[in-house]
């Protein structure tokens, strides 16, 4: 499961993002040969990609986490010890 936690001032970095998307291929033990067949992201991109050189569509990254079996999750973020809401 990819969970996106999001609130005022923070936001999931591409970086975790890209680092649960390998983890989770090696785990299917698909390649990007096998990817780019299944999403139609060819492969140069998909090397690109996965390396942090190029960035991440939100329709990429829907193409990716269905192909691998992730599901994707946005939520308000659990708040911090000590900060309180301020009104």
């Amino acid at each position: 499961m990819l969970v996106l936690e999001s609130c005022i001032g923070y936001s999931v970095g591409v970086s975790q993002i890209l680092k649960t998307i390998r983890k989770a291929m090696e785990a299917s033990d698909k390649t990007r040969y096998r990817l780019w067949k299944e999403t139609g992201i060819d492969q140069a991109h998909l090397s690109r990609l996965l390396a942090g050189e190029v960035g991440l569509s939100v329709d990429n990254l829907e193409r990716l986490t269905e192909a691998l079996g992730l599901e994707i999750i946005i939520r308000p973020a659990k708040r911090k010890a000590g900060k309180a809401k301020e009104r």
